[in-house]
């Protein structure tokens, strides 16, 4: 259940992206629920093996590669998806600085899982 309502509110996440940010669009509230499940399944598959690819450099820069890292995955996933766009890879950058602010704030108000509820 909770990954559901996870769910949820990542997709309202990336729809208040869509308003604040002209580069980012989502065709309907539809495309922001598959673009959602897109994003949580590259942010989980694909990028810690980039992120062990990418270490030195990420060493190198103190961590700030992780944000060009970042960037190109929500672009890229607006790349491959119909129905969601982004529009460059700095709207990429910023989209995916914003989603997970977003994102984040979101699952702060979710309540604590204990240790015996699955």
């Amino acid at each position: 259940m909770r990954i559901l309502l996870v769910w949820i509110l990542n997709a309202v996440a990336l729809w208040l992206v869509t308003l604040i940010l002209p580069g980012v669009q989502v065709q309907d509230p539809v495309h922001a629920f598959i673009a959602a499940i897109v994003l949580g399944l590259v942010n989980a598959l694909v990028k810690p093996v980039l992120v062990i690819l990418t270490l030195p450099v990420t060493i190198v820069t103190l961590g700030l590669f992780l944000f060009v890292l970042n960037g190109l995955l929500f672009w890229g996933v607006g790349a491959l998806l119909p129905g969601f766009h982004v529009a460059g890879f700095w709207w990429g950058v910023a989209g995916a600085i914003l989603f997970s602010l977003f994102s984040w704030a979101f699952s702060a108000l979710l309540p604590r899982r204990t240790s015996g509820a699955r």
